[in-house]
């Protein structure tokens, strides 16, 4: 979800030789400790990588992928989504009410390291959970700062910043999950304390389609056993920003562009989105490029859409393109089969095609990242990627 707001070096040493002598003269060695160098103690307590499986949250097409954290002491359980789209942790508390009575919820009174910041704040996401577009405030969260002990993948960190989750609006209600997990550009949160224990700053994702299975986050390292060939990475578009950016040259709907999809745009990764988000312009470029039968839902604006009967016979083959670390072009490719995100409610035969028009931001999600590994590697401000 997007919110809008060592090398070691060693010395080695040696002992002169000595000629035999008829009568030994003794003498004293005298032993001295060494202290090792800083990398070297670094390197000893460095923390492994540790993996978290991911479930997926599917409502007839997959939408969002979560797994489980522990918070407090002793640690209870709270289901997150790993969002590369925002920085802060949130989940749904005791506080929250009925408002929150889908999602399990956090007891911070049950938590011997809880500390409550007293201080209260909202955010509002531009992106929400599913693929419906986001309309005004409607997907709202009020929360409660406090820090606590957060563990992930096993690995723990005290005194972690985050949010207590007091009030959200009716959007969240059909989460099965409790929160939010922002895993940005920039290290924060329990990541960073990881990081700071050790871990690599790195992460990797693989995010499967609901009939494969086996999703899974992987934080501090990469599984290779996850993908084919090699990764290819291409540097962050603004080095330093929080958001994960890639610069794209040129789109290509069924190898074909136009002069419009060929403007260089920055394109936001966002593993909290499902779907897609481009400018009205370039939405409507890239339908133009499929069927000139697919035409705005006006009760939704930003959707598009088409008769569901005509889905499989159109051919949607989406190339975005990148330029890796060397300057050489690829492409990140999504399939024919993500052209349609399902019926709309209030017209069941027209099926909701998978880019909304939002005009001011280009984005990313799931359905692009759930045909490749990715590598989020924070220390190097890069992104990686792999056929699956």
């Amino acid at each position: 979800m997007h919110p809008l707001s060592i090398s070691l070096l060693l010395a080695s040493g040696c002992l002169p030789l000595v000629s035999s002598e008829p009568v030994a003269t003794p003498h004293t060695i005298r032993i001295q400790s060494r202290v090792a160098p800083k990398e070297a103690t670094l390197r000893r307590r460095a923390l492994s990588p540790a993996t978290v499986p991911l479930a997926d949250f599917f409502l007839g097409t997959d939408l969002q992928w979560f797994g489980n954290i522990s918070v407090g002491t002793p640690p209870q359980n709270v289901s997150v989504v790993f969002d590369t789209g925002s920085s802060t942790l949130e989940f749904a508390s005791t506080l929250c009410g009925s408002a929150c009575d889908n999602q399990v919820k956090f007891d911070s009174t049950k938590s011997s390291t809880f500390v409550d910041k007293k201080t209260t704040s909202s955010i509002t996401f531009s992106t929400g959970v599913g693929v419906d577009p986001v309309i005004g405030s409607n997907y709202k969260l009020t929360l409660r700062a406090a820090t606590d002990t957060v563990t992930v993948g096993g690995l723990s960190a005290p005194k972690v910043a985050l949010n207590l989750i007091t009030s959200q609006t009716a959007k969240f209600a059909i989460d099965p999950f409790s929160g939010i997990q922002g895993m940005s550009a920039q290290a924060q949160g329990f990541f960073a304390a990881l990081t700071k224990q050790g871990l690599p700053s790195l992460f990797s994702l693989y995010l499967t389609p609901q009939a494969i299975g086996g999703a899974e986050l992987t934080i501090g390292g990469i599984d290779n056993t996850k993908f084919n060939g090699s990764l290819t990475y291409a540097d962050q578009s603004d080095q330093g920003s929080s958001t994960w950016t890639l610069t794209s040259p040129k789109i290509s709907v069924n190898g074909k562009t136009t002069s419009t999809l060929k403007q260089s745009r920055d394109v936001i990764f966002d593993s909290g989105t499902s779907n897609i988000l481009f400018d009205t312009e370039t939405t409507e470029a890239i339908y133009a490029l499929i069927s000139s039968k697919i035409k705005a839902h006006t009760s939704e604006p930003g959707t598009y859409g088409i008769a569901c009967s005509l889905i499989p016979t159109l051919p949607a083959v989406i190339d975005i393109g990148f330029t890796d670390q060397s300057g050489k072009p690829f492409n990140l490719t999504i399939p024919s089969s993500e052209l349609s995100v399902g019926p709309f409610a209030d017209s069941p035969s027209t099926c909701q095609t998978l880019i909304n028009a939002f005009d001011g931001l280009s984005l990313v999600g799931g359905s692009v990242l759930k045909h490749y590994y990715s590598v989020w590697d924070v220390g190097a401000q890069r992104i990686g990627f792999a056929a699956i």
